[in-house]
């Protein structure tokens, strides 16, 4: 009461029906909602419209419904007032920064700027061993059915066929970005598989240039430092530094494959105080190569549950990303080795036993706790030519040949 009290009505002019359409949805029965915010006059659901599309088009148009919010619902209105924002159906190729205007004085507002793509995946059909046994939709029709919905209400999102029926290319507006749909789609019982995040190029003035993006961080003064370089380390530029109580605000230029494992190194930088967020800002020329993981990984040599027996001895040879009893297939990725090539490694190996006792009690296995990946950890995490296995149940990371000797053969010909 006291809002609405005290609040004051927004400020508009008066003048003919101004509204812009500022973000989709998509039902499947009424197609797509085009959802803003009305800057002048009055909407009507029974008026003729016009619609200013981005590139200047008008088009007679007329609504099916309109509706307003009420916290989580909708209900549906006749008329909806300055200041106002609804929904509106009816209008089947309605897209963001479209204006909704008066069919006799149509004026349009100033065209909002979308983001274009900076990352691309590819999403493909999971090839596992474990195929089928967590999802619900797992074949290509599945997958591309899904991708063809979201393109109607998410407009920074683009998806393109390749070679293969069963891959589909999705670019976005980076990992964060492609990472919800990629969650979404695992919580509605999708199962797919993932390759690694690679960053869309141009060509300017015959030269390769790269998505450049702002970097703001927020980190306690006491570790200024080691941010700068640590971004520095990932070709990015401080522009500024501003004080702010205890803590330090930094600015930076970075190339978005910069940012790939930035956030997880910052926030062990700064001991989990860090924050960070990025925007795109625009192409500049190749800033050069940039170092990505150096280490190699610990690959499952065999199907089954892991041992408690077979980990603890293959502690020296780096970290897991298990846990016993957990059950593995040939070519998963289980840990990460502590150098720089890649090594099969048998977790499924059980103790044998003898009906001789020993002449002393055996060691208990002490296992140190293992890494544990978000959705968006694993995608960063994986190289060229690994994949992140993504179901209902569970984020796996793998090889894209399971098999060690077409992985053989895969390595010999890039050498």
């Amino acid at each position: 009461e006291t809002i609405v009290e005290k609040i004051p009505q927004p400020l508009f002019d008066d003048g003919p029906l101004q509204m812009q359409v500022t973000t989709l949805d998509y039902s499947d029965y009424v197609g797509r909602i085009g959802i803003g915010r009305v800057f002048r006059g009055t909407l009507k659901k029974s008026d003729p419209l016009s619609i200013i599309k981005r590139n200047g088009k008008i088009v007679k148009v007329n609504l099916k419904q309109l509706f307003l919010f009420e916290g989580i619902e909708r209900k549906e209105v006749e008329e909806v007032l300055t200041g106002d924002i609804c929904g509106i159906v009816g209008i089947e190729d309605i897209d963001i920064g479209d204006t909704i205007a008066d069919s006799e004085n149509p004026e349009p507002l100033p065209i909002i700027a979308i983001d274009e793509p900076t990352i691309s995946m590819n999403f493909t059909v999971n090839t596992s061993p474990f195929y089928g046994k967590d999802g619900k939709y797992v074949t290509s029709r599945h997958i591309n059915d899904r991708l063809q919905k979201e393109l109607q209400q998410n407009v920074a999102l683009q998806v393109h066929e390749t070679g293969s029926p069963d891959t589909f290319k999705v670019s976005g507006r980076g990992i964060l970005h492609l990472s919800i749909l990629i969650e979404n789609m695992r919580r509605e019982g999708y199962e797919l598989a993932i390759g690694p995040p690679k960053v869309i190029y141009k060509e300017i003035d015959g030269k390769k240039a790269e998505p450049i993006e702002i970097l703001v961080v927020d980190v306690p003064t006491e570790s200024v430092g080691k941010v700068i370089e640590l971004v520095g380390q990932k070709k990015g530029e401080m522009i500024k530094m501003e004080q702010k109580g205890t803590l330090t605000k930094l600015e930076f230029h970075i190339p978005s494959r910069g940012l790939m494992g930035l956030r997880n190194k910052i926030l062990t930088q700064t001991a989990g105080e860090g924050i960070m967020h990025h925007r795109f800002y625009q192409y500049e020329f190749f800033k050069g190569s940039i170092t990505q993981r150096l280490s190699g990984v610990l690959i499952a040599m065999h199907e089954g549950p892991t041992t408690a027996y077979a980990i603890d001895s293959l502690q020296d040879r780096g970290k897991f990303f298990i846990e016993p009893g957990d059950i593995v297939y040939m070519g998963q990725i289980v840990g990460e080795y502590n150098k720089d090539n890649d090594i099969e490694v048998h977790v499924t190996r059980g103790k044998k036993l003898t009906n001789m006792r020993a002449s002393g009690s055996d060691k208990a296995a002490k296992i140190a706790p293992s890494l544990k990946f978000t959705l968006e950890e694993a995608l960063e995490y994986i190289k060229d030519d690994e994949l992140v296995e993504v179901t209902p149940k569970a984020i796996r990371m793998r090889k894209l040949y399971l098999d060690p000797n077409e992985r053989k053969r895969f390595n010999n010909k890039k050498v």
